[in-house]
């Protein structure tokens, strides 16, 4: 099994624990508006892209709520769960994806429901997993913090550090350090559940906090 699909299993059984009005850490969002997200990510990709696409925004969403208003009661829930487990047709181009395109989704949304209460802890993750995870995050953790002026090092206790971003003017750089999946939460914007220690010139600090919240 790709390590992808392990965390597509991990989302699944997330959903599965959680009641279809469970919250989960996307604002606005309960669990089945992610699974519903989920799906219309793998089987209707031009519809989906509004989460990336602001000017496609509205019909996003439309089409998430539209879904996920199926999902109301259990049998809905369990179906739109099912749709989830079985993944895109092979004619999808997620069907293509492997790991680097879908390693990191799977992985933050199964922390998106887990977490969504506030109450879950970090998963014990194989190691294996954990160095995919890491070689996928410094492929994209530029992107995700290219709203910051501040340069950005990613370091892991004990283990590697990155440099991911270079600082802008007279910004200066601050370290995000914790485990590798916490780190890969404050890169995608879920600071306030990640557990990491952010570290640098309050200024910086601040100028971070206010690029990942925007």
């Amino acid at each position: 099994m790709s390590w992808h699909e392990h965390e597509r299993s991990a989302l699944v059984q997330a959903l599965t624990e959680a009641s279809p009005a469970a919250p989960t850490l996307c604002e606005g969002w309960q669990a089945r508006h992610l699974a519903a997200h989920v799906v219309l990510r793998e089987n209707a990709p031009l519809v989906a892209a509004g989460v990336a696409v602001p000017l496609l925004s509205g019909r996003t969403e439309r089409a998430i709520g539209a879904l996920a208003d199926s999902a109301v009661e259990p049998a809905g829930y369990a179906d739109l769960i099912a749709r989830v487990a079985a993944g895109p047709p092979r004619w999808q181009p997620m069907s293509w994806a492997g790991d680097a395109g879908n390693l990191l989704e799977f992985f933050v949304h199964t922390e998106d429901v887990r977490r969504g209460a506030g109450a879950a802890g970090p998963r014990t993750l194989d190691p294996a997993l954990t160095a995919e995870l890491w070689h996928q995050l410094v492929r994209t953790a530029a992107l995700m913090y290219r709203g910051a002026r501040v340069g950005v090092v990613l370091v892991v206790p004990g283990g590697p550090r990155r440099e991911v971003r270079r600082p802008r003017g007279r910004a200066g750089t601050v370290v995000v350090r914790g485990e590798v999946g916490e780190v890969i939460l404050h890169a995608f914007g879920r600071t306030a559940a990640a557990r990491v220690h952010v570290l640098g010139d309050p200024v910086d600090v601040t100028a971070l906090a206010e690029a990942t919240a925007s």
